[in-house]
């Protein structure tokens, strides 16, 4: 199983470090907002940092990038279709990522919805996705619409269940409120939310979660369920055509719970 280490930065990001297989103190630098807590965490660590992957443009993902450019001389792999200020490797879908270094090997998904460009990195039964799938819920719409973030996600639900996930905020507890409310009758998102408190009573991240997981508790990956749907429709007042149309009221509701 692929080594991960989650450094927390902000009030509730975290930047990911993905350890070599080979040798486990070479990483990869994931999302990196914020540099201090990284150079600080791998200097106490004794750690190699080898390249930076990024999966979109705004500033809580990227505002540590060129301090760690200019601290560690590292390579940085980003999105295509965005301007990322250091990127030597511009990525999109069908593209792959060979960090000969770290014995690591990731293949490029196209996700637009919580930007327009946004990719994610997938391999080693990991996706490290950014802020489109978080555990029990998904990004804002910012930049994208609701059938681009829908087919975003309908993409990640083709990956094997057992795929861990490896989003970039501590959302959880706060999105598994809402995907109660959405789902009342859902025993794995009462069971989910019991674990997951549990997890943060002891200030232990509650991630990753796994693709089977969020299957089962995410009302953003359960647009075509019957039970979602008749939430949804009650919520707007009126019948919804298809599943896109659920998760854009879904989304809508969660923007304003």
């Amino acid at each position: 199983m692929l080594r991960t280490t989650p450094v927390p930065a902000f009030s509730d990001n975290y930047i990911w470090l993905i350890h070599g297989i080979g040798d486990p103190r070479k990483v990869a630098i994931v999302d990196p907002g914020d540099a201090e807590p990284v150079i600080k965490y791998v200097s106490n660590q004794e750690l190699e940092p080898a390249a930076i992957l990024v999966t979109h443009h705004h500033w809580d993902h990227v505002g540590g990038v060129q301090h760690l450019v200019n601290e560690f001389g590292l390579p940085v792999y980003g999105p295509a279709a965005e301007d990322i200020l250091g990127r030597d490797f511009a990525l999109r879908e069908g593209d792959s990522v060979t960090l000969d270094e770290l014995g690591l090997e990731f293949s490029i998904l196209d996700c637009p919805g919580h930007t327009a460009g946004h990719i994610a990195y997938y391999g080693h039964q990991s996706l490290f996705c950014g802020d489109t799938l978080f555990s029990a819920g998904c990004g804002r719409l910012f930049e994208g619409t609701p059938a681009q973030m829908s087919e975003s996600l309908g993409k990640f639900a083709q990956l094997p269940g057992d795929t861990r996930v490896f989003c970039t905020h501590e959302y959880t507890l706060a999105n598994l409120r809402f995907a109660s409310a959405v789902e009342p009758s859902n025993l794995d998102i009462e069971a989910y939310s019991a674990r997951a408190r549990t997890l943060r009573d002891q200030g232990q991240p509650t991630l990753p979660s796994t693709l089977d997981l969020e299957e089962r508790v995410n009302p953003f990956m359960r647009c075509d369920q019957e039970s979602v749907r008749s939430s949804a429709e009650h919520h707007a007042g009126h019948s919804l055509a298809d599943p896109v149309a659920v998760f854009a009221t879904v989304r809508a509701w969660k923007d304003a719970f």
